[in-house]
Formats: structure tokens, C-alpha cells, sequence
């Protein structure tokens, strides 16, 4: 690791995702499922946000699908995570689409120290069931932020039927995703995940379910939150 990195990372997973980073833009490759789901979330914050104009960190981009997607309505989109592989293809994949974001090999954490409140939106889509330390991540997303801006997360809950489906059912029936894609102890419970943000100073507006349908491939925002679940918060003024 270099000083732009921090500890609140797993070398395995950051390997895991490496390895496959180059199939990020394939919509049928193991990133299938978040192609699908990404037009469904973006339309959420979109309508939250009105991405316009706004200064926007992404953490934990990866290949960049959200971040071209918030760039592609207007934002001023900074994309940051520690997969060196990842960013190497979300930078490639902008010669393709034209959009201009910023791409940075740094840590939330170390992110949140070099640009304390500098953005009106900060993202951290999928992320938060990868990394050791969820509470540090939530944190520093909400040092990113400015005062009244919004934090907007998403995670797995954890419970048997988050289990039977995002783990055993996408992974070992379906091969959506790769085997040992997701760990089920690190996912976080709704209740769980809006104690981090309060004790990082958010206020939390919303917790939406998303559903996805895996055959016909779509995916639609409602208030199911048994399994995919994103959380829409504020920095307190």
C-alpha cells in the first residue's frame, strides 16, 4: 500500500475484484448483475440529488459504472477506490464514453481527510459488505460531504432469506456472481447501518428496497428492504 491507502481494507478482496476488472463494461460477465441494477439506483439519486452541477464523490467506483452514469446527467463525478486493476479500466472506458471524471487511488478515510467537505453528493454503492471496518467507511463518506449535502449508500442485509438468494441462490445456483463473491457475516442490518450513520453525524431520510429480477433482468426500487437495501442520508447543517 502507498500513503493514499489505509488499513480499513482486505487485500483478498481487493485481489478478488482485480482479477476480473477487465470484463467491468461486459454486461454479461460477472458484473452482470450491476448493470442491470444500476439504472434502477441512479434514477433514485438522480431524483434525491438532481446530479446536475453537483460535486460528487464516489467511493469505492471500481470500473466507473456509476460514476459515468451520475457524470452522464450532469455531475462533477470523483471516483476513488484501492483496486489499481479497476481504476486502470474505469480510466480506459473513458476514452469510449467521453465523460471527464477523476480518478484516484486513495481510501475513503484518507479521502475524507484531503477534501473534508467539499462534495454535495457522496455515493458508496456495494462497498460496505467488502471492507473490514463498515463504521470508518460511513464516517469518512460523511467527512466528504458538505453540511446539508446527502450521503447515499446500499449494502446486503443479513438475515436467511438475504442468504438464500444473494449468496447461495446467485452464487452457487444461478453463477451470477462468482463463488465466494459475498461473505454473509458482513452484511449489515438496515437497523445496523443507520446507528453508523447517525454516530457519523447523518441524519437518514430514506431506506429503499431494490429488487432484482435475475431473468428478466430488471430491477425496480420499493420498500422491500429483505435483501438489497440502499440508505439516503444528511450531514447535519
Amino acid at each position: 500500500m502507498n500513503a493514499s491507502t489505509s488499513t480499513n481494507s482486505d487485500p483478498h478482496e481487493l485481489d478478488k475484484f482485480g482479477d476480473v476488472a477487465h470484463r467491468w463494461w461486459d454486461p454479461n460477465s460477472e458484473f452482470r448483475p450491476l448493470h442491470d441494477i444500476n439504472p434502477a439506483r441512479l434514477a433514485w439519486i438522480e431524483t434525491h440529488a438532481g446530479l446536475k452541477g453537483k460535486q460528487v464523490i464516489d467511493v469505492g467506483c471500481g470500473g466507473g459504472l456509476l460514476s459515468e452514469g451520475m457524470a452522464a446527467l450532469g455531475a462533477q463525478v470523483t471516483g476513488i477506490d484501492l483496486s489499481e486493476k479497476a481504476l486502470a479500466i474505469a480510466r480506459l472506458h473513458l476514452y469510449e464514453s467521453g465523460h471527464a471524471i477523476d480518478y484516484r487511488l486513495v481510501s475513503a478515510e484518507v479521502m475524507a481527510a484531503e477534501a473534508a467537505a467539499s462534495a454535495d453528493v457522496v455515493t458508496c454503492l456495494e462497498m460496505l459488505e467488502h471492507v473490514p471496518d463498515p463504521a470508518s467507511t460511513v464516517a469518512a463518506c460523511a467527512g466528504m460531504v458538505k453540511p446539508g449535502g446527502q450521503v447515499f449508500l446500499s449494502t446486503l442485509n443479513r438475515n436467511p432469506k438475504s442468504y438464500l438468494l444473494a449468496v447461495l441462490g446467485a452464487e452457487y445456483v444461478l453463477n451470477l456472481i462468482p463463488r465466494g463473491t459475498h461473505d454473509y457475516t458482513r452484511f449489515l442490518k438496515p437497523a445496523e447501518l443507520v446507528r453508523l450513520c447517525r454516530n457519523a453525524g447523518l441524519d437518514v431520510l430514506e431506506i429503499a428496497g431494490l429488487h432484482y429480477n435475475p431473468f428478466t433482468r430488471e430491477a425496480t426500487m420499493d420498500s422491500n428492504t429483505d435483501i438489497n437495501y440502499l440508505v439516503r442520508a444528511q450531514r447535519n447543517a
